[in-house]
């Protein structure tokens, strides 16, 4: 499922059935980094993978620290992001 921005994610019902979010750092309106903090406070432990073109070392640290399963780098392979998505549905 795809979603326009982080707001219309969390006002769906899908918040409660994803099993992994692929996010990026920048996104239309609230970050991929803010919905990651929002999903802890929520308790929704949704495993996240990072992929974005916005590469910043205090964004990983910060998106690992947080529990993100990835934070990939574009352009990424295809078998980077399959061992991210692996890692995250394990």
């Amino acid at each position: 499922m795809v979603f326009p921005s982080v707001e219309s994610f969390l006002g769906s019902s899908w918040k409660h059935d994803s099993d992994c979010l692929i996010l990026d750092v920048r996104m239309t309106g609230l970050s991929g980094l803010e919905l990651q903090s929002r999903l802890a406070v929520m308790g929704l432990p949704i495993p996240v993978i990072f992929a974005t073109a916005h590469y910043d070392d205090d964004d990983r640290a910060r998106a690992l620290d947080r529990g993100a399963v990835a934070f990939l780098r574009k352009p990424f392979t295809d078998e980077a992001l399959i061992e991210a998505m692996c890692s995250a549905l394990a």
